[in-house]
């Protein structure tokens, strides 16, 4: 057996999560201990995210031992953490090709597994999809049970769970909720949600106490149960520091040492039996527990590349060029050196979108709002009404999440919010769910929104000193993930001017206008290109909103078709150009035109090369669209 492939001789027997019933509470224990390293051994060969999932080994093995999945509906918020269920629930077998393309969904997803009642990988939906089965339940669905739903601390601090428990308070049905409270989502939790249940925490545990307390007061005379019930209330207040769970309609138990497997089956079990309204079920974990590297990880090692399990060291392919993020980080920090005005704001991604290195130069100018992106674009209108100037810097496909919020809080105020959008395009391993595929869409068509995208790594820098000076109204810029293509980088950014691109390559025939990092494709496809006789010519368009009219009908004018290409879905950038052309009666004098744009389908996770090749947008795909257009006439016509 290798390092990579401990012996499992408890975790063998278990097939599915029935071969769970019967064990005894040692032997359960016996299970979850080698969960554990199963879970480490094949993180450390796909990478992934492993800190989360290590943290609800004991809570993963409890829950499928007391409840009966899958007609029981088990929902893991956001999902990060369901590697240790995938191995209980028939997918062992296939579990070292998670995020790999072809393989297991680094997510729960329903086309998965009969066990994922419920497909997530953004966080704070379990409560309110988990109230649904319960619902559909009550209504006469047989293919509901009991319904559980996993949520961490972490997403207790977007409205939408609360939302979720308001109405579910409401409806008073049988559901139950358990709070998966480790004091730490991807970074340490912010906000005063973290600071209500870290003083429940620090009470003494008084679960037992207050069912004591419950039996009794159902024994006492009827006129003493009211005044027993505000004595109940009255000593629960004091020892947990309020009672905010059961105002909102909930039963409350807990805090439960989340590792304690004994005392998760017995709660477990207990309230399984008993519960007749929502229960809230509060678990105390340790993000990380069990592996020693990543307890002792900052991070806990919430993201981790491929590892060697006995040292923790991550095999990190080492790269010439500076990564984009990093890259929008430094520049925003050299902005704010000169302007004191400049803010940055982030919904719980400060290492992901770079803000991490913003906060380290300028606490007090740097706000983690937590898993809130609706209060963060709003909370971003305000500064920038004050008079500060704000860049929000959220994921692409986590802005979706705020679209409102941009609409009416921004976009009609004509506020100068800096939209910061990493993970622009395709991301690799993350797969559709974490895709950035429809911001150009949806930001520009909202009338005096500037949306830019940089090409590479030296007009992000410009794109940054732009966003800064350009204070009448909203912009936008997008970068993908990864690292940039090696180009020199400027030592500070210049405001570019608004609405112009730039011409990359001076040709005849066909032009191919890009928008965004598809560049450097479109570079080598022209190569190739001219190695068969035909000189494209290449634009930079930087701009999808406001469109270089004079550029785009410049193009169209001098040559004979015109391609743009994008890392976006239909009804972007493409679709402007078209709307311009069609406008301005160009196609009535017969141009050829074409848009290269993601297909009108989610495309599952691989590596980016391999998606973008699904997606048919890599350099051998626009070279074959270029001859397809000209067809076999115009390039006869171009070697005469």
């Amino acid at each position: 057996m290798s390092e990579n492939r401990p012996e499992t001789p408890h975790l063998d027997r278990i097939t599915v999560p029935a071969d769970l019933k019967g064990l005894s509470n040692a032997e359960l224990k016996a299970v979850a201990d080698e969960l554990r390293q199963e879970t480490i051994s094949a993180v450390s060969v796909t990478g992934g995210h492993l800190g989360a999932g290590l943290g609800v080994v004991e809570l993963t093995v409890a829950i499928h031992a007391v409840f009966d999945t899958p007609r029981d509906k088990l929902i893991w918020d956001v999902g990060h953490q369901c590697y240790p269920h995938k191995i209980l629930t028939g997918r062992r077998d296939r579990i070292r090709t998670l995020r790999a393309g072809g393989g297991l969904s680094g997510f729960t997803k329903r086309m998965e597994s009969e066990y994922d009642p419920f497909g997530a990988a953004h966080s704070s939906t379990s409560i309110s999809a988990g109230l649904g089965f319960t619902m559909a339940r009550e209504l006469g669905s047989e293919d509901v049970g009991d319904v559980v739903a996993v949520i961490g601390d972490g997403a207790l601090s977007a409205g939408m769970a609360y939302e979720a428990m308001n109405n579910a308070g409401h409806l008073h049905k049988r559901l139950f909720v358990i709070l998966n409270d480790n004091e730490m989502s991807i970074a340490p939790p912010t906000g005063a949600m973290s600071s209500y249940l870290s003083r429940i925490v620090s009470g003494a545990p008084f679960q037992d106490l207050m069912d004591a307390a419950e039996r009794g007061v159902k024994m006492l005379p009827r006129p003493m149960v009211e005044g027993a019930k505000r004595a109940r209330e009255l000593v629960k207040g004091i020892t947990i520091g309020g009672t905010l769970f059961e105002e909102l309609g909930f039963n409350y138990v807990g805090p439960v040492d989340g590792h304690d497997l004994d005392w998760l089956l017995k709660v477990l079990r207990d309230q399984k039996v008993r519960a007749d309204k929502p229960v809230l079920i509060h678990c105390r974990t340790m993000k990380g527990k069990g592996y020693a590297p990543a307890e002792q990880s900052a991070d806990k090692y919430h993201g981790v590349a491929k590892f060697d399990v006995v040292s923790g060291a991550q095999k990190k392919a080492p790269s010439n060029a500076p990564a984009y993020t990093k890259v929008f980080a430094q520049s925003l920090i050299r902005e704010a050196e000169r302007d004191s005005r400049i803010v940055a704001v982030t919904a719980a991604m400060p290492d992901g979108t770079g803000l991490n290195l913003f906060g380290e130069r300028f606490p007090r100018r740097t706000f983690d709002v937590g898993i809130a992106e609706q209060h963060a674009v709003t909370f971003a209108a305000g500064m920038a009404a004050g008079g500060m100037k704000p860049f929000c810097a959220i994921y692409s496909t986590f802005l979706q999440r705020g679209y409102d919020q941009i609409v009416h809080d921004v976009a009609i105020q004509r506020l100068p919010v800096r939209f910061a959008i990493d993970r622009a395009g395709l991301v690799g391993a993350d797969g559709p769910t974490h895709a950035g595929a429809f911001d150009i869409a949806y930001l520009a068509c909202l009338p005096g929104f500037v949306v830019m995208a940089a090409a590479d790594e030296a007009e992000l820098v410009h794109m940054v000193a732009t966003a800064v000076a350009l204070d009448d109204r909203p912009c936008a810029f997008r970068f993908p993930r990864g690292e940039g293509v090696g180009v020199e980088m400027p030592e500070r950014g210049e405001p570019l001017e608004i609405g112009r691109g730039r011409m990359v390559a001076e040709g005849s025939g066909v032009a191919i206008l890009s928008f965004g990092t598809r560049l450097a494709e479109v570079m080598k496809a022209r190569e190739s290109l001219r190695a068969r006789g035909i000189s494209p010519t290449v634009a930079d368009a930087r701009f999808a909103k406001p469109l270089d009219r004079e550029l785009i009908l410049r193009l169209a004018a001098e040559h004979e078709a015109l391609i743009t290409i994008e890392e976006g879905s239909v009804g972007g950038f493409g679709s402007h150009v078209a709307q311009l052309l069609a406008e301005e009666g160009v196609f009535d004098r017969g141009l050829k035109y074409r848009s290269m744009v993601l297909p009108d389908s989610f495309i599952d996770q691989d590596s980016p090369a391999k998606m973008y090749a699904v997606a048919a947008m890599n350099a051998k795909h626009i070279e074959a669209k270029v001859l397809d257009t000209l067809g076999s006439v115009g390039i006869e016509a171009r070697r005469a």
